[in-house]
């Protein structure tokens, strides 16, 4: 039987945190002098966590595999469904599916958006809607690393965990402890962000915005197109550069701020990571080069900076890159199935998956060869069992099975094949955008109110990683 007084909980303390955050976007309105409706929406949002929070701040923290489901998925939808009241009560969008589809895709950190003309939009709005990506990324993190720490095995399809078959390292032997810091890091990479593009000509205010997009690899810009009005090349290095930061695992960020650099080079996934992002880095500027799109220069900034986007699911552009060559469509359409580390905020199927993968396929050739022979798979010094291995290509295989089924359905929306299939291995892997009619420079703003919801529940599923929602749509969880 599930303890829904606990879920209660978990419940109203998301609410009350977000609506702090719509004070803080509230805040942003007043500097501005605009209209109050955000201070309204984060007032009603905060007094219903409340009035749910009061009863229940006694009750037992101790839960199980069930209600630590239904809290994941259910405090995403949760604060998905109350996220909309500032879009709502400001008029910035104008009915009840298009602000839910622009909240899922910030708390998701997607990038998704049926905007079509972003820079009308009151300040309030705009750090609003860069704060809600900021929030989900870093709500990710915890909830990967340390909501569920009774049973590591309840937490299979999130980022450190047993399916992933990646041993974890603690940053701090007490959950709360490591949360803190955590969060610190995230909080102190997003201020330095902040000065370093503001110092870079940036205005302040669209610094903020960028660095909270950036941090969350969400995407989400406070200009229309993204970030095509940056002409300033240091802007675009400092992006680069903290799109890899971001991409990367917090523990690891933590460890190189301490000067512990064997935890660094004993760390195979962010080894692995760096090889996949400098290995595609140099393909894509030559790629870039040779086809003489940008002299050597601009096509190594351009080609680092579009391919460090792609790979972390931040989905920031500063051109069309659908209209480049063809090899480099087909290298950024790849890149869409990587992801960053584990215990970073990018989706799509992460580098330790991807690792693994690898791993196994070169042990299986060996064991062909030797059938006899035991060929263990190593991960973080450790063997990896064969249970988990089997784990992992299921996870894979079935994120291609929901790839292809969305792809389907897209189609019957009347969408090309390019468009159906990039769009749906974009909104499952939380990139955004993709190629055909929803590439660069274009919006979701015409997709039927139907195909919105549609599009907001592959961005769901996406982010809490399939299995946790999947098996909530499974009948058996509610048996006793």
């Amino acid at each position: 039987m599930l303890n829904f007084r606990i879920i209660a909980r978990f419940f109203s303390l998301g609410l009350i945190f977000e609506g702090l955050f719509m004070l803080l976007s509230a805040i942003v309105a007043f500097l501005y002098k605009e209209p109050s409706s955000i201070l309204f929406s984060g007032i009603f949002t905060i007094v219903i966590g409340i009035l749910v929070y009061t009863p229940l701040r006694n009750e037992e923290k101790i839960y199980g595999n069930k209600e630590g489901y239904v809290i994941i998925t259910g405090m995403w939808l949760l604060v998905t469904i109350f996220g909309t009241l500032p879009y709502l009560m400001t008029g910035a969008i104008s009915n009840f599916t298009d602000a839910f589809f622009e909240s899922m895709s910030g708390f998701t950190t997607t990038g998704a958006t049926i905007m079509t003309s972003i820079e009308s939009q009151s300040h309030g709005i705009l750090f609003w809607r860069s704060l809600t990506q900021w929030t989900g990324g870093i709500g990710f993190i915890i909830i990967s690393l340390s909501l569920l720490p009774v049973d590591k095995t309840l937490n299979i399809q999130l980022t450190l965990s047993e399916f992933t078959g990646q041993a974890t390292d603690k940053i701090h032997p007490k959950t709360r402890e490591a949360t803190k810091r955590l969060v610190l890091i995230y909080t102190v990479l997003t201020l330095a962000e902040v000065i370093l593009l503001k110092l870079s000509g940036i205005s302040f205010f669209n610094a903020f915005c960028i660095a909270f997009s950036t941090m969350s690899t969400g995407g989400f810009s406070p200009t229309d197109y993204s970030l095509t009005y940056l002409g300033n090349p240091l802007a675009l290095v400092i992006l680069t550069f903290f799109m890899f930061l971001a991409g990367t695992n917090m523990t690891i960020i933590y460890f190189a701020l301490k000067g512990n650099f064997k935890k660094i080079l004993q760390n195979n996934e962010f080894k692995f990571y760096v090889i996949v992002v400098l290995s595609f880095v140099i393909l894509g500027s030559f790629a870039l080069w040779h086809g003489k799109i940008y002299q050597t220069g601009e096509a190594i900034l351009n080609g680092a900076f579009q391919i460090v986007s792609i790979i972390t699911t931040t989905g920031f552009y500063k051109t069309d890159y659908s209209a480049w060559s063809s090899l480099m469509t087909i290298v950024i359409f790849v890149l869409m199935f990587t992801g960053g580390t584990s215990g970073s905020a990018s989706g799509s199927l992460k580098m330790a998956r991807l690792c693994l993968a690898t791993r196994n396929a070169r042990k299986e050739l060996i064991r062909r060869i030797h059938p006899n022979a035991v060929v263990p798979v190593h991960f973080y010094h450790k063997v990896i069992p064969g249970h988990l291995i089997y784990n992992l290509l299921v996870f894979i295989l079935i994120y291609f099975i929901i790839i292809c089924i969305s792809s389907l359905v897209i189609s019957f929306m009347g969408y090309d094949f390019v468009t159906s299939f990039s769009t749906s291995a974009a909104l499952l892997g939380n990139i955004g955008h993709s190629f055909g009619s929803f590439g660069p420079f274009n919006t979701y703003s015409s997709v039927p109110a139907g195909g919105k919801w549609f599009f907001s529940f592959l961005m769901f599923l996406g982010r809490l990683e399939l299995i946790s929602v999947l098996i909530l749509l499974n009948r058996n969880f509610y048996r006793r």
